[in-house]
């Protein structure tokens, strides 16, 4: 756990992403990523030199049917409102849609809700679970399926609604997180989600995976290239190797 908090911490810092004061927004969906952002944070906040805030944002997807007392209870738990927002997301894109590339739009709309939500609870910053094999699997979708470099970035400003994106799990590899999420029992609802492994993104991990499996440090070498580019974003970085 102090490994966590201290890649975490360190990518917090690389990226000059807390400024004192800031009210902050976890995008918690209740999947591993996202509690285990949450709980870092909140961890975080009780030693970190710069003060700050937090509130955990959860839409529901199902207009409101998802019973999400088990993420609230863990929400009191670490001092953190956590705050509903019911949405039919889900219904737009695969019912009234019924989108050929669901993923694209589903996000889109996620991240605009989760935008708003944190703007009408007085945040301005929005932290999502975005982790180290997310930065890879995105780089590595952006070239094969679209044929350009790119990928998300540490720290977007929306100057369109004021607020600032930042993802502090960048240096976390997915196993550290899956890890973590067995050893605090963190309440992980599974995913409503129609699609739910059988998108684009799960064909890139698989073939990551495949590729490991020859190459075991092609994704240490993917993330390299990213950062020493470096990509839009990323220049920030201290290029120093993660631990």
């Amino acid at each position: 756990m102090k490994r966590l908090l201290s890649r975490i911490r360190r990518c917090v810092d690389d990226y000059s992403m807390i400024s004192p004061g800031d009210k902050i927004a976890v995008g918690v969906s209740a999947g591993k990523d996202s509690l285990s952002l949450l709980w870092s944070l909140a961890q975080l906040r009780r030693f970190y030199p710069i003060p700050f805030e937090l509130k955990a944002i959860t839409l529901d997807m199902d207009g409101g049917d998802t019973d999400f007392s088990p993420v609230s209870a863990f929400c009191d738990s670490l001092d953190v409102e956590h705050i509903v927002v019911p949405t039919n997301i889900k219904a737009i894109v695969f019912d009234v849609r019924n989108e050929t590339n669901p993923c694209s739009l589903c996000a889109k709309m996620r991240r605009g809700g989760v935008n708003n939500a944190a703007i009408a609870n007085g945040c301005h910053k929005v932290a999502l679970g975005h982790h180290y094999d997310d930065a890879v699997e995105t780089f590595m979708m952006s070239l094969l399926f679209e044929g350009r470099i790119a990928c998300f970035q540490p720290v977007t400003y929306l100057d369109r609604k004021d607020v600032t994106v930042i993802r502090p799990m960048l240096y976390v590899e997915e196993a550290q997180i899956r890890n973590a999420a067995e050893k605090l029992s963190l309440p992980i609802l599974e995913s409503t989600c129609p699609i739910n492994g059988k998108t684009k993104r799960q064909e890139v991990k698989l073939l990551l995976e495949e590729l490991s499996e020859r190459y075991p440090n092609i994704k240490s070498k993917v993330f390299g290239a990213m950062s020493r580019f470096p990509l839009k974003g990323w220049e920030e970085h201290k290029k120093q190797p993660l631990d």
